[in-house]
C-alpha cells in the first residue's frame, strides 16, 4: 500500500510540475529530487527504483541536451511536420491573417484569466446614442406595421423609407466629418436589434449598408477622393448601397467565384483609360433592386500584361453607380414572405476606371483579405444582435401570453411541459444577450475577431431558431394563423434566411469556427506553421526546436491540468470567489484545459485529415463555441451587478452550456479515427467520468415564472427591445393585457372561490361579475377591471380570420407576376 501510494506521488508530483508549467530543467531537477527521496526512504522495491530512474534518465537527460536534442529530436520531426500540414489555399491563408485574436486565445491556451474577463470594460451608450435609440429609433418602430409591410406592401412605406434616409439611419459607423453619426459598435448593435425586435425586415434594410458593404471598406481601404464621394452621400441616404458576392456556382467557395474582371484599355468620359471589362452575375443581394451604388467582388486578370508579369491578379473590390452603361439590375427575389429588399443583379463586359476599385489600382486583388477583416467586423454585430433582438421579441409576448391564456382554470404557463419551453425561451435570451454584448464591445476595442464572430453568428442565429420554435409550440393556434394580430408568423417563416446569409451555418460550424480557431487562436501552431515556409532551414530549425519544446510543455501542462482539476472539480484553479458562480468557473477551467488537450491530439493525429473530419472539427467547434458564451455570460452577471433574481437566467444558461460542452468532448472521443486515441485520453479528460448535467427542472421553472411575472429580472432582459404598452398595438396589447391581468388576478381567485363555497351564486344567463358586486364579493370598480381584464384576454387569444374574397387577389397576383425564366438569379455574404 505505501508503494502504491509513493508511486502516486510521483504522477502527481510530475503532474503538478507540468500543470504550473515549471520549465524542462526545472521539473527535470523537481522530478530527480522526488526520485532520490523515494529511493533512500521508500519502501518501494529496488528493481522498481531502478526502472524508474532509467525511464527518467532517458527521458530528461537527452531533452536537456539541446544540440543533440536540436539534432536528433527536432530535425526529423520538422521535417514530417512539413508533410503532415494542411494545405492552405490562398483564400484560406488570407481569412487566417484576417482579424485579430481576443478571448478565443485564452480558452485555446487552456488557462482562461478570469480576472483579465473582468478587467475588460462594459460597453455603453453615449448621450448621444441613447437620444437616437429613444428617439427616432423608438419613432421607426412604433410606425412599424408588419402586416403591411409583409402582406399589403411587400415593401417598407414610403413614410419608413424617408424617415430611414433623413434620420441617418444608413450611416450610423461612418465618421461624423463625412455626415455619419460615428457611431460605437455597441450603439451599432443596439439598434439593430431594437429595429429587428419590431420587424426582421426593418432590421435587415438598416443592417445591411452598416455591415459589409461599402460602407466599412471605404472606410477601412477607400482613397481619400472615393471616401470624399460616397461617404457624405451614403450618409445622408442619397445613395443606397448593396453589395454583390456570391455567385450562383461560387457560394461558400469564394476561389471558384467566376465573375471576372480583364484589365484593358477603353473609353471612359472621352478619354482612353486603362481599366476593366467587368463580367458577373450575382444573387440575394440586399437592398440589390433599390441599390444606387453596387459593391462587387470579382477576380481581376492582366492577359495583356498592361499592369505586371502576372496575369491572375486575385479578387478585387469595385464600387459601380447602378447607372454605368451594362449594370443590370435584376428583379426581386421572395426569400421566405420576407419584404426586405433583395435581388440579383449582372453586367457583361461593363467597363470601368480604375477609380471604381476599392483603394484604387494598389488594391488590386487584396479583395478576399478585405472582405475577410471588414466581415469579422460586421458579422460579429448584424446577425448576433438580429437574432438577440428575435430572442427578447419571443421572451417578451411568449412569457405574457403564457401568463394570459388560461386553460383548465389556470394560466398555461403553470403546465410543466409549457415552462420547459420558456426556461430555454428566457435561458437562450440571456445567453444571446450577453454574447452579444461582449462581442460588440470587443470591436469597439478594437478587435476584429475573425474566429468569434463565426461563433456568434452561428450560435445566436441557432438559439434564436430555438426560441422561435418554442414560442410557435407556446402559442399553439395564435402562432399559426397568419393576419393582423399574429406577431410570431412572419419571424418563423424567415428564420432561415439569417441562418443561411453570411455563410451557412452547416459550414460556419463544421469548417471555420475550429478549423479556423485551431490555427488562427493557438499559441504555436501558426507559427511552426510558418517557420516550414522559412528559406533559411537553419534559423527555422533552431526556432522550430524551442517552439517545439514549448509547444510540448504546454500541451502535457495542458493534460496535466484537465486531470488535475478533472480529480479536484477544478479547485486548483483560480476563480472569482463567489458563492453562486464559483463552481461555474472551477468547471469552465477544468474544462478549457481539456479542450487544449484535445486539440492537440487531434490536430497531432489527424494533421491535415482534420480538415475534412468536418464532424470532429464541428464538435470540436462547439467546445470552444460554449467556452465563450459561458464565459460571456457569467461577465454580463458580473457587469450587471449580480442580481439575484437574475441568477436562474445564469444557472440556466451556463448549465446548459457545461453539459453541452462535455458531451461534445465525449462525443470527440468516441469518433476518433483510431478509438484507442479516445479510451486513452478518456481518464485525463473525465477523470472522474461524465458528471455535468443540465439545468435542473427548478431553474427552469424559476425562469419561466421571471419571464410571465413583470418585474426587475424581466425588464433587464428585455432591455433594448422595443417594448410597446399601446393596447392598439399588436405586441403593446399583451403588455397591456399581462399589467391588467396581474392586477386583477387576486379578485378572480376570490370571485372563484366565493362560487365553490356557495357564497355566490351565478344563475346562467346572468353576469357573473354584476351579481359579484352586488352581493359585496368585490366591489363595483373591482368587478370593472375584472371585465377590462377579460375583454383584453379575449383580445390577446383572438386570431384573424379572412373573406374568400379577400383571400382572391393573392393568387391572381401571383399568377399575375409568375417569375421569368430570362435570366439566371444572381449572390452576398452580408446580404
Amino acid at each position: 500500500m505505501l508503494t502504491l501510494l509513493w508511486l502516486l506521488g510521483l504522477i502527481l508530483c510530475v503532474a503538478a510540475l507540468a500543470y504550473y508549467r515549471s520549465g524542462l530543467l526545472n521539473g527535470s531537477l523537481a522530478t530527480a529530487v522526488y526520485l532520490v527521496v523515494l529511493t533512500l526512504v521508500s519502501p518501494v522495491h529496488w528493481v522498481i527504483t531502478l526502472l524508474l530512474w532509467v525511464v527518467f534518465l532517458g527521458i530528461a537527460v537527452p531533452l536537456n541536451l539541446t544540440e543533440w536534442r536540436r539534432r536528433s529530436i527536432s530535425a526529423p520531426l520538422f521535417q514530417w511536420f512539413k508533410k503532415v500540414l494542411p494545405p492552405l489555399s490562398d483564400t484560406e491563408q488570407e481569412a487566417l491573417d484576417a482579424g485579430t485574436v481576443w478571448w478565443d486565445g485564452d480558452l485555446f491556451s487552456g488557462r482562461p484569466d478570469w480576472n483579465k474577463l473582468h478587467s475588460i470594460p462594459q460597453p455603453v451608450l453615449t448621450d448621444e446614442e441613447k437620444a437616437f435609440l429613444d428617439g427616432p429609433v423608438e419613432d421607426l418602430c412604433r410606425m412599424t406595421d408588419e402586416w403591411e409591410i409583409t402582406t399589403e406592401r411587400q415593401d417598407l412605406t414610403e413614410d419608413m423609407w424617408n424617415f430611414i434616409k433623413s434620420n441617418g439611419f444608413f450611416g450610423l459607423i461612418i465618421p461624423k466629418e463625412y455626415g455619419g453619426k460615428g457611431f460605437s459598435a455597441y450603439a451599432h448593435s443596439q439598434i439593430a436589434m431594437k429595429l429587428a425586435s419590431r420587424s426582421g425586415d426593418l432590421g435587415s434594410t438598416v443592417m445591411v449598408p452598416n455591415s459589409l458593404g461599402p460602407a466599412e471598406l471605404l472606410m477601412q481601404y477607400g482613397t481619400d477622393a472615393q471616401k470624399d464621394h460616397y461617404l457624405p452621400r451614403l450618409s445622408k441616404g442619397q445613395d443606397v448601397p448593396c453589395f454583390a458576392l456570391t455567385s450562383a456556382e461560387a457560394g461558400s467557395d469564394a476561389g471558384a467565384m467566376p465573375d471576372k474582371g480583364v484589365i484593358c484599355k477603353g473609353q471612359w468620359q472621352g478619354e482612353e483609360v486603362i481599366g476593366l471589362k467587368v463580367t458577373w452575375e450575382k444573387r440575394y443581394i440586399t437592398l440589390g433592386p433599390v441599390a444606387t451604388v453596387l459593391g462587387l467582388a470579382f477576380k481581376a486578370f492582366d492577359p495583356e500584361h498592361l499592369l505586371g508579369d502576372e496575369e491572375e491578379l486575385g479578387i478585387t473590390l469595385a464600387l459601380i453607380p447602378t447607372e454605368t452603361p451594362g449594370v443590370e439590375i435584376g428583379r426581386r427575389h421572395f426569400p421566405l414572405n420576407a419584404a426586405f429588399m433583395n435581388g440579383p443583379n449582372s453586367g457583361k463586359d461593363v467597363f470601368i476606371p480604375m477609380d471604381y476599385l476599392i483603394g484604387g489600382q494598389d488594391m488590386i486583388g487584396q479583395g478576399w483579405k478585405m472582405l475577410m477583416n471588414c466581415l469579422s467586423v460586421g458579422r460579429s454585430i448584424s446577425l448576433p444582435a438580429g437574432g438577440t433582438g428575435a430572442a427578447k421579441m419571443t421572451s417578451m409576448t411568449t412569457g405574457a401570453y403564457a401568463r394570459i391564456r388560461r386553460q383548465f382554470n389556470m394560466p398555461i404557463g403553470e403546465f410543466e411541459g409549457i415552462q420547459e419551453a420558456l426556461a430555454r425561451i428566457g435561458g437562450n435570451t440571456y445567453v444571446m444577450d450577453a454574447t452579444r454584448t461582449m462581442t460588440a464591445g470587443a470591436v469597439d476595442l478594437g478587435e476584429k475577431p475573425s474566429v468569434l464572430s463565426a461563433v456568434v453568428k452561428y450560435h445566436l442565429t441557432e438559439r434564436m431558431r430555438e426560441c422561435v420554435n418554442d414560442a410557435m409550440d407556446v402559442h399553439g393556434g395564435k402562432g399559426i394563423c397568419m393576419g393582423p394580430k399574429n406577431y410570431l408568423g412572419r419571424g418563423y417563416q424567415s428564420v432561415p434566411i439569417s441562418i443561411t446569409v453570411e455563410g451557412a451555418n452547416i459550414l460556419t460550424r463544421n469548417m471555420m469556427i475550429f478549423g479556423q480557431g485551431a490555427i488562427r487562436c493557438h499559441p504555436f501552431v501558426l507559427r511552426e506553421m510558418q517557420l516550414t515556409q522559412e528559406k533559411d532551414s537553419g534559423k527555422a530549425l533552431q526556432q522550430f526546436d524551442q517552439l517545439l519544446f514549448e509547444h510540448i510543455g504546454f500541451a502535457v501542462g495542458n493534460a496535466a491540468g484537465s486531470l488535475l482539476l478533472g480529480l479536484t472539480g477544478g479547485r486548483l484553479a483560480k476563480v472569482p470567489e463567489h458563492a453562486d458562480t464559483r463552481r461555474y468557473y472551477r468547471q469552465l477551467s477544468r474544462l478549457a484545459a481539456a479542450f487544449a488537450t484535445l486539440t492537440d491530439t487531434s490536430m497531432l493525429i489527424l494533421g491535415g485529415e482534420l480538415k475534412r473530419r468536418e464532424r470532429i472539427s464541428a464538435r470540436l467547434g462547439d467546445v470552444l463555441s460554449n467556452l465563450y458564451l459561458a464565459s460571456a455570460t457569467l461577465k454580463h452577471y458580473e457587469d450587471q451587478g449580480r442580481p439575484e433574481e437574475d441568477l436562474p437566467f445564469v444557472r440556466w444558461g451556463v448549465e446548459d452550456l457545461l453539459a453541452k460542452t462535455e458531451q461534445a468532448m465525449h462525443e470527440t472521443l468516441l469518433n476518433f479515427p483510431d478509438r484507442r486515441i479516445g479510451w486513452l485520453l478518456r481518464p485525463i479528460i473525465f477523470p472522474l467520468g461524465r458528471r455535468l448535467s443540465p439545468p435542473a427542472d427548478r431553474i427552469g421553472a424559476e425562469v419561466a415564472r421571471r419571464l410571465m411575472t413583470p418585474g426587475a429580472a424581466r425588464d433587464r432582459l428585455l432591455e433594448g427591445c422595443y417594448v410597446s404598452k399601446d393596447a392598439d398595438d399588436v405586441t403593446g396589447l399583451l403588455n397591456h393585457t399581462l399589467e391588467l391581468i396581474m392586477t386583477t388576478d387576486p379578485l378572480e381567485v376570490r370571485i372563484a372561490k366565493a362560487i365553490h363555497k356557495g357564497e355566490l351564486n351565478v344563475e346562467p344567463g346572468h353576469d357573473e361579475l354584476a351579481m359579484a358586486a352586488e352581493s359585496g364579493v368585490v366591489t363595483a370598480q373591482e368587478a370593472e377591471k375584472v371585465r377590462q381584464a377579460r375583454a383584453a384576454r379575449e383580445a390577446v387569444i383572438a386570431v384573424d380570420d379572412f373573406s374568400p374574397e379577400s383571400m382572391q387577389p393573392a393568387a391572381s397576383k401571383s399568377a399575375a407576376s409568375k417569375p421569368r425564366g430570362k435570366k439566371k438569379p444572381a449572390v452576398t455574404p452580408a446580404e
